[in-house]
């Protein structure tokens, strides 16, 4: 059972109305929609923007539905200077970059007490990810990079430059790291998708709302490819 999770309904809208055989299951405020998707047992669901909102409904997903694999579809902010709107990121690992407790000798963006900083994506689903992309998006731009996250909107230059310097950040966005942290602690597969809707700088407040639907449907298809490929 794959379970598919993205903040936004523009990130699952066209995921859940593919689906054959569906259920729908209400929990934590969520509705979980079940069924078949390519050929997959699968569960779609919008989390609702930010951290805790996305580490509650991995966490659902692992304890109701006991899926044995977490994707993370949606959109982010370019960290990278090479990436242009649209482009598609393939999470190598995960990173809280707003968690800060140097003041207690920690390094920035590690959990207190946690054994790692990062939590490092599944191999087997990042390669395939890369491979399914080529057939879903032939004419995208597809990196594996570093996500970091934080319950912010990176629109600030400054910010977006701490990111790239601290964490060597390849994209930013609000709920990846949360998934991939429930996905570590539980032992369960997970990669995060994400197409890049703005560049996470003074021009974000601009650029976001005019191409992150754009973009969302790059995810949508890389995920429905990625899942016929399972």
């Amino acid at each position: 059972m794959v379970g598919i999770i993205g903040a936004m309904d523009m990130e699952v809208d066209a995921l859940a109305a593919d689906m054959q055989d569906k259920s729908i299951v209400e929990k934590a405020g969520m509705c979980f929609v079940a069924g078949k998707l390519s050929g997959q047992d699968a569960v779609v669901v919008k989390s609702g923007v930010g951290k805790v909102n996305a580490a509650i409904c991995a966490q659902v997903l692992v304890d109701v539905f006991n899926v044995d694999t977490l994707i993370n579809t949606g959109v982010a902010g370019a960290l990278d200077a090479a990436l242009n709107v649209g482009d598609l990121v393939v999470s190598k690992d995960a990173v809280h970059h707003d968690i800060d407790a140097t003041g207690i000798g920690i390094p920035k963006g590690q959990v207190p007490y946690m054994s790692v900083m990062s939590f490092p994506a599944a191999e087997k689903l990042i390669e395939l990810a890369m491979e399914a992309n080529k057939k879903a998006n032939p004419e995208v731009q597809t990196s594996v990079g570093r996500v970091v996250s934080g319950d912010v909107f990176v629109n600030s230059r400054a910010l977006k430059e701490a990111l790239v310097s601290q964490f060597d950040g390849t994209c930013a966005e609000m709920e990846g790291a949360a998934i991939a942290h429930v996905a570590y602690l539980n032992q369960v597969p997970y990669v995060i998708l994400r197409a890049i809707s703005d560049k996470a700088d003074d021009s974000a407040d601009v650029d976001f709302p005019t191409f992150a639907a754009k973009a969302a449907v790059r995810s949508t298809r890389l995920v429905e490819e990625m899942l016929g490929m399972m």
